[in-house]
């Protein structure tokens, strides 16, 4: 936090200069421009395989698909009740800062799962920051509707996003995930905008019994555990047979994976937990809230009521979270260690705001008195009591 705080500080004095900076510093890239021009964007388009592209615009109706049926649950709403008119507005958030991390790999994926939702929403602004912003990242973000594109990331993006430079402007509300860094520089700044969550490193479970596929198993913790160092993976099962396949499994596969070098740090996060009794595992997934969970057993519909507490659900051997990372629809950007407790993953609800309004009558002012003199004067303000009672006179 001492190192974030310094580097937010310096952005929000000297602006693009300090960006610049620490981008030399940090990516050791020297930008020029901080912004991505229209003539890149379409020379992003010419170099990168249209299978790509094509990919990417699939997903893109998948995603906008759920995003449009998550809108329909937010409506405008006016009810009357004896003299009190109640409303309630739904009203986009004005400008969006997305980030899009840059480091291990390029994530085009994650620049369709945050701006998608936004632009559903009804944001009119939404700039997407990322750090060696690769040609992928820069078709996605168009694809998705970004309205400007910037080639930093790190602290200094977040700071600029907070706080506006000369070049990129002040936003409202920043989403999206990061490194250790990142996420600090996200919790630093919060106040002065709003943040969708705090994640940390991505993890899966896997609750499993002995009809379900090893290899399947396998592949899945595998998928996990070749994003970062410090992702977690967790196998629960009531089945010894199944464990004994799945470390099988894992041996196999991963001699096959160019991202080894990463699983062979992170493999010392996965969990494999023997159980009695399938059932068990209810109490034990809503204590650890995963990120990710993964139900392959023989009767899900009987466990599904139960479990509480989980970022995204995935039931049966063919709902794979990889889908679910690329292409199903909802949202790959999820709340992490333990977060599904109290809070949900990105969605159309990150970028509204819900507006109450009240229009009240003589006649209802009358009967919501006795109620607000009541309180106010248990409370001890007495400027409330009054302002109660001044619309009770008869000369108003």
């Amino acid at each position: 936090m001492k190192i974030v705080k310094k580097i937010i500080e310096d952005v929000r004095i000297n602006g693009d200069t300090a960006v610049k900076y620490y981008t030399k510093k940090f990516d050791k890239i020297e930008i020029k421009k901080i912004e991505v021009t229209k003539d890149e964007v379409r020379e992003a388009y010419r170099a990168i395989n249209k299978g790509t592209i094509e990919a990417l615009k699939a997903a893109k109706s998948n995603i906008e698909f759920f995003a449009k049926e998550q809108k329909k649950q937010f409506k405008n709403f006016k009810i009357n009740k004896d003299g009190v008119t109640l409303g309630q507005r739904v009203v986009p958030i004005e400008k969006i800062g997305v980030y899009i991390p840059g480091g291990n790999y390029p994530l085009p994926s994650t620049a369709l799962m945050c701006i998608i939702p936004a632009k559903i929403a009804g944001v009119k602004n939404v700039i997407a920051c990322s750090p060696k912003v690769k040609q992928e990242t820069i078709v996605a973000a168009d694809i998705a509707g970004a309205d400007k594109i910037f080639r930093i990331g790190g602290i200094q993006a977040i700071a600029a996003m907070a706080y506006g430079t000369k070049t990129i402007p002040k936003v409202d509300k920043i989403v999206g995930p990061g490194n250790i860094y990142v996420t600090a520089a996200k919790k630093e700044v919060f106040g002065q905008c709003g943040i969708d969550f705090l994640a940390g490193p991505s993890e899966i479970m896997i609750v499993a019994d002995g009809s379900a596929n090893g290899g399947c198993i396998a592949a899945d913790l595998l998928a996990q555990l070749e994003h970062d160092i410090n992702s977690r993976a967790f196998l629960i099962t009531n089945s010894k047979k199944l464990i004994r396949n799945v470390k099988n499994e894992i041996k196999m596969q991963m001699k096959e994976l160019v991202t080894k070098p990463i699983i062979k740090k992170s493999i010392k996060n996965l969990k494999i937990e023997l159980i009695r009794k399938i059932g068990d595992v209810v109490k034990i997934a809503n204590e650890i809230a995963p990120e990710h969970l993964e139900l392959q057993i023989r009767n899900p519909k009987r466990m599904l009521g139960k479990l509480k507490n989980y970022g995204s659900l995935f039931i049966g051997k063919y709902s794979a979270e990889v889908f679910g990372d690329y292409c199903s629809g909802t949202n790959h950007v999820l709340p992490t260690n333990g977060g599904a407790r109290f809070t949900s993953g990105l969605s159309v609800m990150d970028f509204i705001k819900l507006q109450p309004y009240q229009k009240i009558s003589r006649e209802g002012a009358k009967r919501l008195s006795f109620i607000a003199l009541k309180l106010s004067q248990t409370e001890g303000l007495d400027a409330h009591n009054k302002s109660i009672k001044i619309r009770l006179s008869k000369t108003i």
